[in-house]
């Protein structure tokens, strides 16, 4: 009997309420970047402490990268959302009501970062459960997209909230929202439809374990881990520092709002895009060789810009084509391990993504006398050069199987 499968519009509510509360917990993870200064004199501490808000959620998210994917594919994405969508909410409002109170601020800080996971690592799981296969790209796109417009917000609108609102009331606004996000999911969310949204066979997956080991001896998939450890080093690396990159250049906090908010405007616009033409061609490839190329000019400007026009428009390119490669390689290596759990292949890009935060912390190693982060800057556009390698060997999934 052939099994019935069928695209549902509901389809699109459950990827709306996933893409906010992805939207809420950027904010609360970016929110410090573009303020970095007037934080630190507001807790009292040194920028390097103020930077480790930001990077508390790559540290928390390496040790719970794996048990949480075995979570997403073992009891399904709501649970695992809901999970981490009202831990993000509680721990939100926690840390705006610590006040000046650094120590209660960071703790909270790494429980809102041990919610990240949760919903990081079912950035592929929604679409897989939803969408048909050809869709699934551009549904990712989607979520990297919301993810981009919660960085944007958080870099674009606290400078601005700053100049009539202390720094824990903002904090206490952000929570709020975001534990609003989280009843919404909570409400709207579905694990699956009622049949499946494609044929037998592109649905199924195998055990999580299994999936793991799988996952590993695929070997196109390390170099998909590999250029994703790149691009994701080089976008948390700019966007945690980005106010101290600037700063030595005359640049004001405000500019650094600005910059980081244009970043991801490029980056909003480039995880449509590139994805959806992705989709459309069925080429992976093609689009991880644009997306690396094309973010090398923006990067060298970022380092370069003594205007804000260069500067603006640097970010904005960087924006662009870096950002749009992170859909176009989570789909490639879902389906390059295949059948691996979503939830798990997801989760291994996301792990290596995460545990960029070594080079945000040779960002900081690196930086001159006088605040430049000129040669960490460099450093990055070197490995942006070796990623292409990378991706030279990563053929697409049709053409890998039909030379098997």
């Amino acid at each position: 009997m052939t099994t019935q499968y069928k695209i549902y519009p509901y389809r699109w509510v459950v990827l709306a309420v996933f893409m906010l509360v992805n939207i809420t917990i950027q904010i609360l993870w970016i929110s410090y970047a573009p303020i970095t200064g007037p934080a630190a004199a507001f807790y009292g501490v040194n920028d390097l402490q103020v930077g480790l808000f930001s990077m508390s959620f790559m540290i928390a998210f390496i040790p719970l990268s794996i048990p949480v994917s075995w979570v997403i594919d073992t009891y399904g994405f709501r649970l695992a959302v809901s999970i981490g969508a009202v831990m993000m909410g509680i721990f939100g409002i926690l840390r705006g009501a610590a006040g000046t109170n650094y120590a209660l601020v960071l703790w909270s800080t790494f429980g809102i970062a041990a919610a990240q996971p949760f919903l990081l690592n079912t950035w592929t799981k929604v679409p897989a459960n939803w969408f048909a296969l050809e869709e699934r790209a551009t549904a990712v796109g989607l979520v990297t997209l919301a993810s981009l417009v919660g960085t944007a917000l958080g870099m674009a609108l606290t400078p601005i909230l700053m100049e009539s609102l202390s720094i824990s009331t903002i904090q206490v606004s952000y929570g709020s929202i975001a534990a609003v996000s989280a009843v919404l999911f909570i409400i709207f969310s579905r694990e699956t439809p009622p049949t499946p949204p494609c044929p037998p066979g592109q649905e199924v997956r195998a055990l999580m374990l299994d999936g793991l080991k799988h996952a590993l001896t695929v070997k196109v998939f390390w170099y998909g881990l590999a250029i994703t450890f790149v691009g994701l080093g080089i976008f948390n690396g700019v966007t945690t520092w980005v106010e101290n990159i600037i700063r030595p250049r005359g640049f004001s906090p405000t500019d650094a709002g600005t910059l980081g908010a244009l970043m991801i405007v490029g980056g909003v616009i480039g995880a449509v895009v590139i994805p959806a033409l992705s989709d459309k061609q069925r080429k992976r490839q093609l689009y991880l060789y644009i997306a690396f190329i094309g973010a090398i000019p923006g990067l060298i400007g970022l380092t370069f810009a003594t205007t804000s026009a260069l500067l603006f428009s640097s970010a904005f390119v960087l924006g662009f084509f870096l950002t749009s490669a992170m859909p176009v390689i989570m789909q490639y290596t879902a389906e390059v391990t295949h059948p691996t759990p979503e939830g798990t292949s997801n989760g291994l890009i996301q792990l290596f993504g995460q545990a960029s935060v070594v080079f945000v912390f040779f960002m900081e190693a690196l930086k001159y006398s006088d605040g430049s982060f000129t040669p960490a800057l460099l450093v990055a556009v070197g490995f942006l050069v070796i990623s292409l390698v990378f991706i030279s060997k990563m053929k697409d999934p049709l053409e890998l199987i039909q030379n098997t």
